[in-house]
This record gives C-alpha cells, structure tokens and sequence, in this order.
C-alpha cells in the first residue's frame, strides 16, 4: 500500500475496552465470591477471567493502533489488522452514499463512524473511530469523488 494511512483515533480503542471490560472482570469477582463462599475450585474461572481482560486490555488498543484509511486517487483504501492483514478498496466510482453516525458514547468520546455504501449491497465498508471533526468533510469529499466519476458513466 503506497498511500500513507491516516490512523483512527485512540479513543475508539478506550470505547471498545469501556464495552468489553466490566463483564469479563464482573465474571471474575462473581468466580472470586463464589470460590470464597462456595468451592476454591472457582478460583480457576476468576483467573481465567483475570486473564482474558488482560489480553483484552492489550488485544483491544492493539487494534484500534492498525486501523486506518487513505484517500488514493481512484479509490479510498481501509486497513486494519496485523497478522491478519486486511486491506478493503473501495474505487470512488462503485460509492452510492456515506452515512456517518454517531452514538452517545462516541460523541462524548469525539468520535465516529463512517460507512460507505456500495453498488452492492454486501460489500458495504465501515470505518469506527474516526475523529468526529474529520468525519463530515470525508463524507463531502468521497461522495464529490463518487460522483466525479459516476458523471463518466
């Protein structure tokens, strides 16, 4: 991929964590309570969900640091992953429309989330995570580049 990408914001990473976190580590005090109360043998759930938040609390972050998007100059690119690389190319004149949307919880994070609507329908494209100031003019400027070359048509 020549085209630098430009990074999604850390905030989605503290998103996904705020959402992924307080059940697993909510499951290890119940295993802890009942490892007290009932059978130290729970102690094995409560380290095992002590474990999965810590993987979780590195995975998460981790993630959110390899995603991103380029604005090429037929196409916009949409990237994430590392081991698992994924690169989704989406050319300007296959865009119908862009939605940007945004829930409580990323706007007070000042965050959003793009998806860019294709000739087909299973091929739709999401980007989470993109500061919420550089959201809009994206949106104006891929559906401007959508319709340039839909007028060649």
């Amino acid at each position: 991929m020549a085209e630098p990408l430009t990074r999604v914001s850390p905030a989605l990473g503290r998103l996904r964590l705020a959402l992924a976190l307080p059940p697993v580590l909510l499951g290890a005090g119940a295993a802890a309570v009942a490892a007290i109360a009932l059978d130290p043998r729970w102690w094995a759930a409560a380290g095992a969900a002590t474990l999965l938040a810590a993987w979780l609390a590195w995975l998460l972050p981790a993630q959110v640091r390899r995603m991103g998007w380029a604005e090429a100059p037929e196409e916009l690119l949409l990237a994430r992953g590392r081991l698992w690389r994924t690169v989704t190319v989406v050319p300007y004149g296959r865009i119908q429309f862009v939605d940007v949307t945004a829930g409580p919880l990323q706007r007070a994070l000042g965050i959003a989330e793009l998806t860019v609507h294709t000739a087909s329908a299973t091929s739709d494209s999401r980007l989470r995570g993109i500061p919420a100031a550089q959201a809009h003019p994206l949106r104006e400027r891929l559906t401007g580049r959508a319709r340039e070359r839909l007028s060649g048509l």
